[in-house]
């Protein structure tokens, strides 16, 4: 269920959040479902709780799941202000990215063609382009 690169720059518990956001974004992990406890993942992940922890608060800070105390950690229904909150972030991210691309040299024309490509992977291969 989880890929961790123990040998990557990342850290672990970065890893994990981006892996748990992944699986949540993608429905393997439905709304108000229970995540696997501290204990078992780390026993699972063969890492320490605290980095199990870590991430979860990291997740929960961001409004991707919630936890009752005694009872565990669970998804959160999807919510729009997290949505925005990430769509802003991203945008900042991206603007980022394509002044430095122009800046050393890759045209406007082939950060479009990325982004037609982009767009494409995320609708499964359909094109509306009829070139």
């Amino acid at each position: 269920m989880f890929d961790l690169d123990l040998r990557s720059r990342k850290p672990i518990y970065e890893q994990l959040v981006e892996k748990l956001k992944e699986l949540i974004i993608h429905e393997v992990f439905k709304p108000d479902e229970q995540l696997p406890s501290v204990r078992l993942l780390a026993k699972e992940l063969t890492i320490n709780p605290n980095t199990i922890q870590k991430a979860y608060r990291e997740l929960e800070r961001e409004g991707y799941i919630y936890s009752i105390p005694g009872k565990g950690n669970f998804v959160a229904a999807k919510k729009e202000t997290v949505n925005t909150e990430k769509i802003e972030k991203i945008k900042e991210e991206m603007m980022k990215l394509f002044q430095e691309a122009l800046y050393i040299g890759i045209k406007k024309e082939e950060i479009l063609i990325m982004l037609t490509q982009a767009e494409q992977m995320v609708k499964g291969g359909e094109s509306n382009d009829p070139s």
